[in-house]
């Protein structure tokens, strides 16, 4: 039986060693991206989905950590339009976290999109490469990641999802996250990007022993909040299994595709 390491120092949550790594939220992206070369931000029934949407468009995404007033201030300087909460969208304000109403809204060459999960754990990378994952894109971040070099233990990868908020404010896991992490990370392994430390290669097994990814998100928690409240779109785009190849990538302040 081969020997079992246990770290003893104060860095045991680094998952040191792995080419990719796991984690949720904002604490996890700020404990793991002194330690890796690129992070990865899994947001799959809002922001990343999102994003990528906006980015197969052509929009440059501006992500902003507070939905409050000091976002329109940000897209005022950033000279784009704002997005707003689902329910607030309207004919003359169209852009939303809405995933369906980005794919109707006019084009905009830039967009900001406000985010406390999403956009917190892409301000938490640091000098790491961002990387927006989603069910929507994970093969093609996966074999993006492999391709430039990532994903290895001299330039590790850390993948977070984000989960969701209870009213608290505390993070509650989201089991759509999980296994837009589990698909990015199952891509990455793919494609020889590795070794997956045991947190990423559960969230991998578990993408990976799903036999309904469609069903489970639908009908999960998450799922079924969106559903019951109107926007069932949202769920069927964020669910459509590697439909799109673009890898929206952090540069410059705003996510665009890779080139």
């Amino acid at each position: 039986m081969p020997a079992i390491v246990i770290a003893m120092d104060d860095d045991w949550y680094l998952q040191a060693g792995s080419g990719a790594r796991f984690d949720w939220g904002p604490t996890g992206a700020e404990r793991l991206s002194p330690a890796v070369a690129c992070l990865v931000v899994i947001d799959v029934l809002s922001f990343t989905t999102s994003v990528t949407v906006a980015v197969e468009s052509g929009t440059r995404v501006f992500p902003y950590a507070w939905r409050d007033a000091t976002a329109a201030g940000f897209a005022d300087r950033m000279d784009a339009r704002l997005a707003v909460g689902r329910r607030m969208a309207t004919p003359v304000s169209p852009w939303s976290l809405s995933p369906a109403a980005l794919r109707d809204a006019p084009f905009t060459p830039r967009l900001v999109l406000p985010s406390p999960n999403g956009s917190s754990i892409s301000a938490a990378a640091g000098g790491s490469t961002v990387v927006a994952g989603c069910l929507r894109n994970a093969t093609a971040v996966g074999r993006w990641l492999a391709r430039s070099g990532y994903g290895t233990p001299a330039r590790p990868v850390a993948v977070i999802a984000s989960g969701e908020r209870w009213p608290d404010g505390s993070l509650r896991p989201a089991l759509e996250d999980l296994l837009g992490a589990g698909a990015v990370l199952s891509a990455l392994r793919k494609h020889r990007g590795g070794p997956l430390s045991p947190e990423a290669a559960t969230a991998a097994a578990c993408f990976e022993t799903t036999p309904d990814v469609v069903a489970t998100v639908t009908s999960g928690a998450s799922g079924q909040e969106l559903v019951s409240g109107g926007f069932p779109e949202d769920v069927r785009i964020a669910t459509q299994l590697d439909a799109s190849g673009t890898v929206p990538v952090l540069t410059n302040g705003a996510f665009a595709a890779a080139g």
